[in-house]
């Protein structure tokens, strides 16, 4: 069994990916970890130990299980590292909201991303469970 990745080409047809880095998913759940460290460098100082770590903790958490999970052989097994990716991505999805209600950050452009990550993690679980 092979992971997929989008082609150059872009018109759906898949290459198999030759890395984690290869896989769109992890291309935008990157770049939302990216967006986190930016928005989380404004907290006030007395958030660093708090909310400022766990949101990022979370946030690194969503590729790095893509990444784990890119390995394993079984399709349990990486529709697991999936999974935990999905429900890191939900407890980011909560910061977001801590954060805009407490004045930290205006979340619009982080939760757009989200939305995107949470729509290609789930396709991604379907089509390892498919294949």
């Amino acid at each position: 069994m092979t992971d997929m990745a989008p082609t150059e080409a872009g018109k759906g047809q898949r290459a198999p990916a030759k890395s984690f880095m290869d896989l769109l998913a992890w291309k935008k759940a990157h770049a939302f970890v990216m967006g986190v460290y930016k928005a989380t460098e404004g907290f006030p100082a007395r958030e660093r130990y708090g909310l400022t770590a766990q949101f990022r903790r979370a946030a690194v958490s969503i590729p790095a299980n893509l990444a784990e999970g890119f390995r394993k052989r079984s399709r349990v097994d990486k529709a697991r590292f999936i999974n935990i990716a999905e429900g890191s991505l939900e407890e980011c999805r909560y910061y977001l909201i801590l954060a805009h209600d407490l004045g930290f950050l205006d979340k619009a452009a982080l939760w757009e991303l989200a939305g995107e990550v949470a729509r290609l993690l789930h396709a991604y679980r379907a089509a390892i469970m498919k294949a």
